[in-house]
This record gives structure tokens, sequence and C-alpha cells, in this order.
């Protein structure tokens, strides 16, 4: 009966762990959104919203120590609990870069933004998100084949974020007034990068919790 309690704990740990993942995904589409359309409200209610990620993030933690505590988990168990705790991290980080881009939205104040940043930016938000719900999957599932396969757009992602620097750099030797929210942009494509490192550091512990293997995934997934 205690084992089948606390098998039922470590599903519902993995299940509010996607649950985070889901909300983060959503908030990343929303904030590239808002900055697009230059929605001022929308980032607004963004940047209130990043605490409900923070606190289930917190929850996550707190339920996830008291399993491993009172249970003393051992070998698969113990690291599906750390890799709870390790994914749920990076989550709430990945949380923390969306509300970035939302204070960015407010900080521009409806600048018009140079181009050809509006069209790069949602492939990057794109890539970064499609990247998030394949690591989930691979989650979810236990699939470690998929885990190793994601990183591998990670340089999809690099490629955007120098066509961004590089267009960037073009407005700012054209237009030196525009040094703030050059800077800002720049800030935003950063946060998108930094979001697909992440998505990594998943694919990682996924890995982990299921070989018990704990190594670093490279661009090409090896």
């Amino acid at each position: 009966m205690l084992r089948q309690t606390f098998e039922q704990k470590l599903q519902t740990l993995q299940t509010e762990v996607l649950l985070l993942g889901d909300m983060v995904d959503t908030t990343l589409g929303a904030a590239v959104e808002a900055l697009l359309r230059q929605d001022l409200p929308g980032a607004s209610q963004l940047l209130s919203d990043n605490c409900l990620i923070a606190g289930k993030r917190a929850a996550l933690e707190a339920e996830t120590l008291s399993q491993i505590a009172t249970q003393q988990p051992v070998a698969s168990d113990l690291r599906t609990l750390v890799a709870v705790l390790e994914v749920a991290a990076e989550l709430e980080r990945m949380g923390s870069y969306a509300a970035s881009i939302a204070q960015t939205t407010l900080n521009l104040a409806e600048q018009p933004l140079p181009e050809p940043f509006p069209q790069i930016i949602p492939r990057m938000g794109d890539c970064g998100r499609d990247m998030l719900r394949q690591a989930l999957l691979a989650l979810a599932q236990r699939d470690v084949a998929l885990a190793r396969t994601i990183p591998a757009r990670d340089e999809d992602m690099d490629r955007l974020y120098s066509e961004v620097y590089q267009a960037l750099v073009s407005v700012i030797k054209n237009d030196p007034a525009s040094t703030h929210q050059v800077s800002s942009l720049s800030r935003v494509a950063h946060n998108l990068e930094r979001t697909a490192d992440r998505v990594v550091n998943i694919c990682e512990w996924v890995i982990f919790a299921v070989t018990g293997e704990l190594k670093e995934l490279n661009g090409s997934g090896v």
C-alpha cells in the first residue's frame, strides 16, 4: 500500500511538471506576440502572471523534496524525483525569459520594430516552443531516443540568433540614435536563444531519469 501511494505521488509530480511546461510554452508564445503587436496591457498581464510560474515551481520543489526525505527512494525513483526538480527549475528560468520579453515590450513603449526583426523573432519563438513541446513529450513518455534528437534543433536557433544580431548591427549603423531599442531587441533574441539551451538541459535530465546517464548534449544530440 505504501508503495502504491508513493507511485501515485510520483505520477502526480510528473504530471504537474508537464503542466508547468505547458504554462511556460503558452507564456513564451504570448510574450512574443505581445512584443510584435506592441500590446502593452498584454505585456503587463504577463509580468503579473509570472508569479504563477514561480509559485508552481516552488510547490513542485517542496513536494518533491518531501518525497525524497520521507520515502527515501532509490534507483530510478530517485532519478525521476531529481529530474522533476531540475526540469522545474529550467522551466521557471524560461518563464523569466518570457517576463523579460514582456518588460521589453513595455520599455519600448510602442516604438516600431525595425526590419527584419518582426519576421525573425517569431521564427525563433516557434523554434524554441517546438523544442520545448518535444522535450516535454520525451519526459512524459520517458523517450530517450526522442530526447537525444531534440538538441540538434538548437543549431537552427543559433542561426536565427545570428541573423538577428547581424540585422540589429545594420540598424544601429544606419541609425545611431536607435542604440536603446537595438539593445532591448538584442536582449529579446538572447532570451529566446537561451530558451533553446534550457530545453537541451531538460533533454539531458530526461535521459538521466531513464538511464542514469548524465551527459552534456551538444547540437548533434550526442
